[in-house]
């Protein structure tokens, strides 16, 4: 029988928590960091990632993962590692369940092109989209903007991947330092975030080279006998033919990938529990003056994953018929972006509303619309704008 750890010294706890921007009363039915969970489940952008590409856009296939089925598999890893941890497990589940948010239609293809259209007018950035979200963009709650999420999510959102201060002096990331400064809310970004929202940034490296190992077999861009030489997978894949012969090419790769979320997982906690040791962190102070990541994998495992992403980049990020969806979705974004800018009173009547102004308020506007579309609404939203005999038919 599998024993519940004694939760940790150095776990962040909701009664603990430093709270809400906009103080609200306790929920009597949920702890704090819960009841941020169940905002972004809940919240309009959460629900648009279900047709936000991954790697494929998500009209190409039912199979293939899309944000939100991406998002749901890392709260499960960041859950089941806060777990081993003895971690606050609805911290670790809400950071991975928001990590993507601000995620723009057609995956890093978006985020490129926003970025190129965005560099007069103070640039573009995921995380920091992801922070305006559910900070300002939401509006689902008459007293306030965004979701007035708990300090320590928010901390989570922005700072999952490490100290942030070194990025202040960036254009896009201008909205993080003006939140602190005009809310009064230090969330210190000099310092490391939670262990809960560090198992929420490595679920997400685990659970992405996994499911673009099962995503790129099944679009056919690359075949398991491929992988045979790859580190990591390989020797899996040779144990999974070992172990069951004869077993169809479809079971192999599915247990294939299931035993290499073990094995990182795995990896994972024992390396995280050896930092932990000799760092000697006893408190949630300890974690944020850590001189070093704590969650982490080790430097075995993070060589021979620098060799699968390589493998991934050349045989699936950057194949021919990926980057033929890329440059189409470059192109309708971009035309788009600059219709809206010339043209802003085309956009609907509440982002017409926000695009009044200067110029730059105008294209931040316009960012934030785009932003927020899925796939197949920026698609279809292009053919309107550009296509005569669908613009007539309102």
């Amino acid at each position: 029988m599998t024993q519940t750890p004694a939760r940790a010294a150095y776990a962040e706890t909701a009664d603990a928590s430093r709270g809400r921007r906009f103080p609200e009363g306790a929920s009597r039915t949920r702890p704090a960091f819960a009841r941020d969970r169940d905002r972004i489940i809940h919240c309009t952008a959460f629900r648009r990632l279900k047709e936000k590409t991954q790697v494929f856009v998500a009209h190409e296939g039912d199979h293939y993962r899309t944000r939100l089925t991406h998002s749901l598999e890392v709260a499960q890893i960041a859950r089941s590692l806060a777990h081993a941890l003895g971690l606050d497990t609805d911290l670790a589940e809400t950071v991975a369940l928001a990590h993507d948010l601000g995620h723009p239609p057609f995956g890093h293809a978006g985020e490129d092109e926003l970025q190129a259209q965005m560099a007069g007018f103070g640039g573009f950035d995921h995380n920091v989209q992801t922070f305006r979200v559910v900070t300002k963009l939401e509006r689902r709650y008459p007293a306030f903007d965004g979701l007035n999420l708990t300090w320590e999510t928010l901390e989570g959102v922005i700072k999952h991947n490490g100290p942030v201060a070194h990025r202040l002096d960036e254009p896009a990331w201008k909205a993080i330092a003006e939140y602190g400064v005009a809310g009064g809310w230090d969330l210190r970004l000099d310092t490391f975030a939670s262990l809960e929202a560090q198992c929420a940034a490595i679920a997400d490296d685990i659970a992405y080279n996994n499911h673009d190992v099962d995503d790129g077999v099944q679009a056919g861009l690359f075949t398991l006998d491929d992988l045979a030489e790859v580190p990591l997978i390989g020797p899996i894949l040779r144990q999974v033919r070992a172990d069951w012969p004869g077993l169809d090419e479809r079971m192999v790769r599915i247990e294939a990938v299931r035993r290499m979320i073990g094995v990182m997982v795995d990896d994972v906690l024992t390396e995280t529990e050896r930092r932990i040791a000799a760092d000697r962190i006893g408190s949630v102070e300890d974690v944020r003056t850590a001189r070093r990541t704590l969650v982490q994998f080790s430097d075995a495992m993070m060589a021979d994953l620098a060799v699968l992403r390589r493998f991934l980049f050349e045989r699936m990020y950057r194949h021919y018929r990926v980057n033929r969806t890329r440059s189409q979705a470059r192109r309708i974004l971009g035309e788009m972006f600059r219709l809206f800018i010339a043209e802003p009173e085309v956009m609907p009547p509440e982002w017409q509303a926000r695009a009044v102004g200067d110029e730059a308020k105008t294209a931040r506007a316009v960012c934030d619309y785009i932003a927020g579309m899925t796939d197949r609404f920026a698609i279809e939203e292009h053919r309107k704008l550009f296509t005569l005999d669908l613009a007539l038919d309102l």
